[in-house]
């Protein structure tokens, strides 16, 4: 199975706009006055769909640093759900200085219109995430494990966001409890399904 294809612009410039602006502080928000302010005047420029395509865009540098990150942690001999937390745990460490800005683009994919981008950024970030946990899957499983884990990490996120630990403990602690429930599930199809696993 085929990564999915991004339809998502890259460049140094966006990415450099974008830390810049999820940086700031205060966090001036996903608009134009707001990019422009951090960015330079021409900025806007950058990201012509406005504030869907600077968060989706913000999604998808997060994917690709959190990729490039977990490339050097050594998971050789763990089990699928330690390679999951462990990526997910440095995915919440990474976007530590990004809560505001973070919890500000759910507000923006919220929006009435805005249900597409918000599921395409939902899906690449969970293959992402399992990419990063080293998942070589290539048939049907390929589907399920990442129907599985997106909306895992979406309340997971949730969750971090009103976490005021510091550490993450309490978020891990929770994203733990929803990888056992579905580890269980999968056991449990296995058994009454054996020629379906």
């Amino acid at each position: 199975m085929s990564r999915q294809q991004s339809i998502i612009e890259r460049s140094p410039e966006r990415d450099d706009a974008l830390l810049r602006l999820m940086g700031a502080d205060p966090f001036p928000g996903w608009n134009v006055a707001g990019l422009r302010a951090v960015a330079g005047e021409h900025a806007d420029l950058l990201f012509l769909g406005g504030a869907a395509e600077m968060v989706e865009a913000s999604i998808d540098l997060a994917d690709r640093r959190m990729e490039e990150a977990a490339g050097e942690i050594d998971m050789e001999g763990w089990h699928t759900p330690q390679r999951i937390r462990a990526v997910v745990a440095l995915r919440l460490q990474q976007n530590r200085p990004h809560r505001v800005a973070i919890g500000r683009s759910l507000v923006v994919l919220g929006l009435p219109g805005r249900g597409l981008v918000a599921a395409r950024a939902a899906a690449r970030t969970a293959d992402s995430i399992w990419v990063a946990a080293g998942d070589q899957s290539v048939d049907f499983s390929w589907y399920t494990k990442r129907a599985i884990l997106a909306p895992i990490y979406a309340a997971t996120l949730l969750y971090w966001l009103a976490d005021r630990g510091g550490d993450d403990t309490a978020t891990l602690a929770f994203l733990d409890k929803r990888l056992a429930a579905t580890a269980v599930i999968g056991k449990l199809r296995r058994r009454l399904f054996p020629k379906a696993a």
